[in-house]
C-alpha cells in the first residue's frame, strides 16, 4: 500500500480500482470509542471522497437529539487503507473520517474534532505531541453456540513461547495485516495473564496514533475470529489474573528537537518535561473517566496487579503513574500507565494532551520523583508525599471529571455532558445489580 499523504480524491479513486475495492467503509468512532462506519459500493466512491454521504446522527451514542440529526462524512484522504483479507477483485477498503454539521463545520461531539482542537491549541504553543499506545487484549475461545467466554486458549506467561503460548499464530497473522496496512511493527508478545498479548507499533503524532489504535483494534478482534477465538480489549476480565492496560508514552517536539530533553538539566529532563508532568499529575483524576471508562476499569486499578493506584512520578520503578524511561536525547519521553484499552483513543489523548499542555502554561509543580515502591508505603508517608490515589470506581471518577473545569473545557461542553451522562447511567446499571459474589456471600448466610 503506498503511501497516501497529500492524496487527492483523485489519486483515491485511482487506487480503488488498482487494487480492485468494490466498497468503502466510511469509518468513525463514537464518544464512547466504539467503531462505527457507513459502507457504500464503488458507484458512490467519488461523491464519499467529497465529504457528500450523511448519515442519522441520532442513532449514535452521545451524538445528537432527533430534530439535529444529520451529519456528513469528511473523509480523511490521508487514512485510506485497503483490506488485505477477503476477495482479491472485490477488496473492501476505508477511510477514517471527521464528523461535519450539514454547513460543512465540525460536529463538537466528534471525538477527532476534540483531539484536533488540543493539537492546533499545542502548535499555537510551538509544539507537536508524539505518542505510543501499547493497547493488551486478551484471546479467548468462543462457547459452544459462539458466545463469548473467558476460557483461554493458553497458560502463557510472559515472553513465552509456544507450546504455552498457543497465541502465537494468531499473532503473527495480525500482525502481518498490520504491516500490509502500513503499521510500523516492533514488537509482538505474550503478556504477563493467560491468554493476553501486547503489539507494540512506531509512535506517530497524536493523530496517527489514535487512528491507529481505532484501526488495531478493528484488525485484532477480525484476525482472531479467522483463528476461531475472540479478541477482548475490556481492561480486567478475569479475576486474580492483571488487567489489559494501555500505557501511553507521550513526549512534545519543537521541529526537529525533542523539547523534553535538556541534557544540562536535572534527570536531563526539561522544565517543559517536568512542568508538563506537573500537569498530568494535577489533572490525572480528573481525567481518569476518559482513559479508564468502564466499571470494570476500576478492577485493574488496584494494588498487587502492575497497575498504577498512586498519583506519583517515576524512573525507577512501574508503581506510579508515571514513568520516565531510561533513554534520553531524542528518545526523552513520560509514560503514562493508567489508561486502558476501552478508552476513547481520540478523546484519552486529547485530555492527556490537555493536562500536560495546561501544566506547562501555569507551571506547575512536578513534585519530587517517588524511586521506592509506593505500594510498600503506608499510609502516612505517602500523605507526607502528597501522594493522591486514583478514583476507585467509575462513579468517583466521573465526580472528579465534573470537578475539572480544565478537562471539561478539552472536551467542549458537548462530549462533556453526554460522556458523563452514559457514564452514570452505566454506573447505575451496575449498581443495582445483584452479583454472584453477593449471592455466595450472603444468601444463606442472612
Amino acid at each position: 500500500m503506498p503511501d497516501v499523504r497529500g492524496a487527492t480524491a483523485n489519486d483515491i479513486l485511482a487506487l480503488a480500482r488498482q487494487h480492485h475495492v468494490r466498497f468503502l467503509r466510511l469509518q468513525f468512532t463514537d464518544i464512547l470509542g466504539i467503531n462505527k462506519n457507513v459502507e457504500v459500493p464503488a458507484s458512490q466512491f467519488e461523491k464519499a471522497l467529497a465529504g457528500d454521504i450523511m448519515f442519522d446522527g441520532s442513532s449514535i451514542e452521545g451524538f445528537v437529539r432527533i430534530e439535529e440529526s444529520d451529519m456528513l462524512l469528511a473523509p480523511d484522504l490521508s487514512t485510506f487503507r485497503v483490506f488485505p483479507w477477503g476477495d482479491a477483485e472485490s477488496r473492501v477498503a476505508r477511510v477514517i473520517c471527521d464528523i461535519n454539521l450539514p454547513d460543512g463545520s465540525a460536529f463538537p461531539g466528534d471525538p477527532r474534532a476534540v483531539l484536533k482542537r488540543q493539537i492546533a491549541r499545542a502548535a499555537q504553543m510551538g509544539f507537536v505531541m508524539n505518542a505510543g499506545m501499547e493497547a493488551e487484549f486478551f484471546l479467548f475461545k468462543p462457547g459452544s453456540s459462539g458466545e463469548a467466554t473467558t476460557t483461554t486458549h493458553d497458560v502463557g506467561s510472559y515472553f513465552d513461547l509456544a507450546p504455552a503460548d498457543l497465541g502465537e499464530d494468531a499473532r503473527r497473522a495480525i500482525v502481518d495485516v498490520l504491516e500490509q496496512m502500513g503499521f510500523e511493527v516492533e514488537a509482538a508478545h505474550h503478556e504477563v495473564a493467560h491468554g493476553q498479548h501486547e503489539i507494540d507499533f512506531r509512535y506517530a503524532d497524536a493523530m496517527t496514533t489514535a487512528d491507529n489504535i481505532a484501526t488495531f483494534r478493528f484488525v485484532v478482534k477480525h484476525v482472531a475470529q479467522r483463528f476461531g477465538l475472540f479478541a477482548s480489549f475490556m481492561p480486567k476480565p478475569i479475576f486474580g489474573q492483571n488487567g489489559s492496560g494501555m500505557h501511553t508514552h507521550q513526549s512534545l517536539f519543537r521541529g526537529d528537537e525533542n523539547a523534553f530533553w535538556d541534557a544540562k538539566a536535572e534527570w536531563e529532563l526539561s522544565r517543559t518535561a517536568l512542568h508538563y508532568i506537573g500537569g498530568l499529575l494535577k489533572h490525572a483524576r480528573g481525567f481518569c473517566a476518559i482513559t479508564n471508562p468502564l466499571v470494570n476499569s476500576y478492577k485493574r486499578l488496584v494494588p498487587g496487579y502492575e497497575a498504577p493506584v498512586n498519583v506519583a512520578w517515576s524512573m525507577r520503578n512501574r508503581s506510579p503513574l508515571i514513568r520516565i524511561p531510561e533513554r534520553r536525547g531524542q528518545g526523552t519521553r513520560v509514560e503514562l500507565r493508567m489508561p486502558d484499552p476501552a478508552a476513547n483513543p481520540y478523546l484519552a489523548l486529547a485530555v492527556m494532551l490537555a493536562a500536560g499542555l495546561e501544566g506547562i502554561e501555569t507551571q506547575a509543580d512536578w513534585r519530587e520523583p517517588v524511586n521506592v515502591n509506593i505500594w510498600e508505603m503506608s499510609h502516612r508517608e505517602k500523605r507526607r508525599l502528597r501522594i493522591d490515589d486514583l478514583p476507585h470506581d467509575l462513579h468517583e471518577a466521573c465526580d472528579e471529571l465534573e470537578r475539572d473545569k480544565a478537562i471539561r473545557d478539552a472536551l467542549g461542553e458537548h462530549v462533556a455532558e453526554h460522556f458523563l451522562a452514559a457514564k452514570r447511567e452505566e454506573w447505575r446499571d451496575y449498581i443495582t445489580q445483584v452479583s454472584q459474589w453477593e449471592l455466595e456471600s450472603y444468601l444463606a448466610k442472612y
